[in-house]
């Protein structure tokens, strides 16, 4: 696992231990942020079971103003520390929210997102789609800056409807889709 561009370009970053987290390949990252890169410059960051923080980070890299990252397994909260670290990231630059993200406090709206990465584990979709419903129409009500997009990753076999999202774009790569969903109506 790599930075793949910006001003820490080629930099390693700690792999996950175990089965809890599920990096995304340097080819799929590559894809995602050709479609992403105007967006970025000062942009405000969640990355949502943000594993050890390859997207966030990938963005704080390219220019993004702030990433907040949300992970609840201790061994990648570990990992993701260690990166951040490792890239001498200020806490103002990148926020970590350890716990599960169902349960924590909602962020107020000076802290709205500009982008939203939602790569929950592939069991969340089943198991606990109805929270995660719940968790991304909070979102996208409430933290979702206007113009405002969510990156989507899951497995192409699953679904789930996020009423307050629409989508704009749709990408398979294998097994994997990646969702680039923006808000279904305007929120004020």
């Amino acid at each position: 696992m790599r930075i793949i561009a910006g001003q820490f370009r080629g930099r390693k970053l700690l792999p996950p231990e175990g089965e809890a987290t599920r990096p995304i390949t340097d080819r799929v990252k590559q894809s995602v942020f050709d479609i992403l890169s105007p967006r970025i410059e000062g942009a405000v960051v969640y990355d949502l079971f943000a594993g050890t923080g390859s997207m966030g980070l990938e963005c704080l890299s390219r220019g993004a103003g702030k990433a907040f990252f949300f992970e609840a397994d201790r061994s990648a909260v570990g990992r993701l520390r260690k990166n951040i670290d490792g890239l001498n990231l200020s806490a103002e630059q990148a926020v970590i929210r350890a716990g599960d993200l169902f349960n924590l406090p909602a962020l107020d709206s000076a802290t709205a997102a500009d982008l939203v990465f939602l790569d929950p584990p592939y069991r969340f979709l089943t198991d606990r789609a109805d929270e995660l419903r719940n968790l991304v129409g909070r979102i996208a009500e409430s933290n979702l800056r206007t113009g405002g997009l969510v990156v989507f990753r899951h497995d192409a076999r699953d679904t789930i409807e996020l009423p307050e999202l629409k989508s704009a774009d749709r990408r398979e790569y294998g097994g994997m889709v990646v969702e680039f969903l923006e808000p279904a109506r305007p929120y004020s």
